[in-house]
């Protein structure tokens, strides 16, 4: 079969979901001829090592400068004042559309699939076969984030975004032939808006090899680390909430206790953070491994979010001890007590990550249950096969 992909960022093996676009490109390619459409950053078209990684993988690789407006809070009001989604509005190129019309003129694909709904708007050939990768249901985040935010314009702004995208995003569902989500979870929210549609689970994963501690630094006692895109706002928040409730509790018990928060792009809320106590903010890494192996606690204080961590599952496949808010773990096939620690008050959590480093034969038998569960649950593979099938006996029987 020949697939078209579709995508707002250019697929990469590490960093959410550009590795989930990555992995799951590439467990297509072993079946399909894959084709991929991408809108970049500038800056990322001069990744060329991942261009050259993408050509092993795809037929056909195009790639469209995009950049988010630098007046986004006025884009975002003036979209909102006239009725309409800014974010269903924010991945609509004209240039992306005459890339697609090029791409479809000059060749024959069976399926398209888009990555996000966010990118599903374009106009396709009527009979088209068209899927969604939800990496989020989209509406649900601004809903989460209009219940944590304190700001009263940017509470008016996330609801009113939130009525309008959910409009769109469920509309674009309905056209789609079948809709891919990460969790079960997610798969019964949509169901009750789309009963009639063919809704699959495909996890988020790990590449189980790559995450392995072998080799890797050692351990750093009492050190505690968060990873993930810094300008993506259910981190920022995160990381906000445990600095300014869980971190000075956390001092008080293990005074030389350390954090390290990496990701790359962090706003100067989060830079500002480097000024506590022994916190350090590292911005871009070239590999996340080496700071997970030297790290004693995972965590994953969320408070806002929708579809599944993979900072959770690279920890486990890391063998680190994890500490989760219940909606940081959300829709992973997890027991709390076993596979991590579940806390959603400050002095709950802060208390949870204090045990981990005071034992580390706890942090050892959490961390031996991760790897497992990954393992057996997460691998990339493992989810690639389960996209295999979908296709398979859910899309082209069509």
């Amino acid at each position: 079969m020949k697939l078209l992909m579709i995508s707002a960022h250019l697929p990469r093996p590490a960093g959410g979901a550009d590795a989930r676009n990555y992995h799951l490109l590439k467990a297509l390619a072993r079946q399909h001829t894959v084709s991929l459409l991408a809108m970049v950053e500038h800056a990322e078209m001069e990744a060329v090592a991942d261009f050259f990684l993408l050509k092993d993988l795809a037929h056909t690789v195009r790639m469209v400068p995009g950049l988010i407006p630098r007046t986004k809070r006025w884009q975002q009001l003036m979209r909102i004042a006239g009725g309409k989604s800014y974010l269903l509005n924010l991945y609509m190129l004209k240039e992306m559309q005459g890339a697609l019309d090029t791409m479809l003129a000059c060749d024959h694909y069976d399926t398209v699939l888009f990555e996000s709904s966010l990118t599903a708007g374009y106009r396709l050939p009527i009979g088209m076969r068209t899927i969604i990768d939800q990496h989020n249901i989209e509406y649900e985040l601004l809903e989460r984030t209009y219940t944590q935010e304190k700001v009263p314009l940017r509470k008016w702004y996330n609801w009113q975004e939130s009525r309008l995208l959910k409009q769109g995003e469920i509309e674009r569902c309905r056209k789609a032939d079948a809709v891919l989500v990460t969790s079960e979870r997610e798969r019964l929210v949509l169901k009750e808006l789309l009963p009639e549609k063919v809704i699959e689970v495909v996890p988020n994963g790990v590449d189980v090899e790559t995450f392995y501690t072998s080799g890797m630094e050692q351990e750093v006692p009492n050190q505690v680390i968060f990873t993930g895109t810094m300008d993506y706002y259910p981190n920022i928040q995160g990381v906000l909430f445990f600095a300014q409730q869980c971190w000075p509790l956390i001092r008080m018990q293990v005074p030389g206790a350390t954090w390290r928060i990496v990701g790359r792009n962090p706003p100067p809320e989060v830079r500002r953070l480097a000024e506590l106590p022994g916190v350090a903010v590292t911005g871009t890494v070239p590999d996340v491994r080496p700071y997970l192996a030297a790290s004693s606690v995972a965590i994953a204080p969320l408070q806002i979010g929708s579809g599944t961590r993979l900072k959770i599952l690279e920890a486990f496949a890391m063998r680190r001890a994890v500490v989760s808010t219940s909606l940081g773990c959300e829709g992973l096939e997890i027991v709390p007590g076993k596979h991590l620690l579940v806390a959603d008050q400050p002095e709950a959590f802060a208390q949870a990550v204090v045990a981990f480093m005071h034992d580390s034969e706890m942090r050892t038998t959490f961390g031996t249950a991760g790897r497992a569960l990954v393992e057996a649950e997460y691998s990339w593979e493992r989810c690639g096969n389960q996209l295999a099938r979908i296709l398979e006996e859910k899309v082209f029987v069509c």
